[in-house]
């Protein structure tokens, strides 16, 4: 299934119904007075969030979503029916923002949660609502009211206690294919993740947690340079960062100066991500380059920066990864992290 993590809709609400303008007319009831009944109210428009869904893909390709108008007011003070409300479904961790002012309307976290973006309109009073002692034949009703309609921004972050950062190729593709059950793309060339990857990890004792695999990052990407920052706002969702460096014999760039490139794309595209606990894990150790590797062990020993070695290749280092995030997320779950 394709990956669509942005959408922009245009909703209307229905319009409620018109009040009727009607009289008794029975044989032998002359003059039996007005009897219009109300118009019904137009359906909402409600946008609902369920886990059964993990793309926007349905309204990448739907952009029009019109709810049902409340049906008139008939004689007999008879009320016209309700409009039916439409409810549209999305994924868990969807913000949705008015796209005119980019305000954020709601932010869907949690399965079941639900928005009301468009309200309907009121439906018409039937004449029946106008009769006095001075005015015992009223022609008229009063109007019905439109329902609302605006452009909506929906936004998919998604939700991951562990998120996977680092340049192209640091090989995080491969690490959650080995700790999880997901199955990326892998392949020796820049770029080969172009969307997000979702794995959860399962430990013993019933421990597990959940890792997303950001598509990698360059310098500029804030700007939009490489596969821009379209992801990055997978990461805000994240409570712990593990950010893969590639330390291997057929690396060229400087071990310390990616980790500074990424973080500072991370600070210029939002402060709260610089702010977020960060684990260093140096990759492919089965073919590392030991001066590499002691320049980035030093440079996070002397600034306190938590770090790890792996292989997924060879499998070294992974155990002890997985234990010292499992502690962590746990951490955060308590409210301590």
């Amino acid at each position: 299934m394709q990956f669509v993590d942005y959408a922009k809709i245009h909703v209307k609400a229905g319009d409620g119904g018109r009040g009727c303008v009607s009289f008794r007319r029975e044989k032998y009831v002359p003059r039996g007075g007005p009897n219009g009944g109300d118009g019904g109210r137009g359906g909402h428009i409600i946008i609902k969030a369920t886990n059964k869904l993990n793309t926007l893909l349905d309204q990448k390709y739907k952009r029009e979503y019109k709810a049902e108008r409340g049906q008139h007011g008939m004689g007999k003070k008879m009320h016209g029916k309700n409009g039916e409300d439409l409810i549209i479904s999305v994924p868990v961790g969807t913000v949705i923002k008015d796209a005119k002012t980019e305000d954020i309307i709601a932010d869907l976290e949690s399965e079941g949660g639900c928005c009301l973006v468009a309200r309907g309109g009121r439906g018409g009073l039937g004449n029946a609502h106008f009769a006095t002692p001075v005015r015992k034949a009223p022609r008229f009703a009063k109007p019905n009211k439109e329902g609302e309609e605006r452009w909506l921004i929906l936004e998919l972050k998604l939700l991951a206690d562990v998120g996977l950062i680092g340049l192209p190729n640091a090989g995080k593709s491969t690490l959650i294919s080995v700790i999880s059950s997901a199955r990326p793309k892998i392949a020796d060339y820049p770029f080969t993740t172009l969307v997000p990857n979702l794995g959860v990890v399962k430990l013993e004792e019933f421990r597990s947690f959940v890792v997303a695999d950001i598509p990698g990052l360059i310098e500029g990407a804030h700007k939009g340079a490489g596969l821009g920052f379209r992801f990055l706002r997978h990461v805000e969702r994240t409570s712990i960062l593990l950010h893969l460096i590639d330390v291997s014999i057929t690396a060229t760039d400087d071990p310390v100066d990616n980790y500074r490139k990424i973080n500072r794309e991370l600070a210029l595209y939002g402060p709260s991500l610089i702010d977020k606990y960060q684990v260093v894990v140096a990759t492919k150790l089965d073919i590392a380059d030991k001066k590499r590797l002691d320049r980035l062990k030093r440079y996070c020993k002397t600034n306190g920066i938590d770090f790890f070695g792996v292989s997924a290749v060879t499998g070294r280092g992974i155990k002890e990864l997985l234990s010292y995030v499992s502690m962590k997320v746990g951490e955060r779950g308590k409210g301590i992290l």
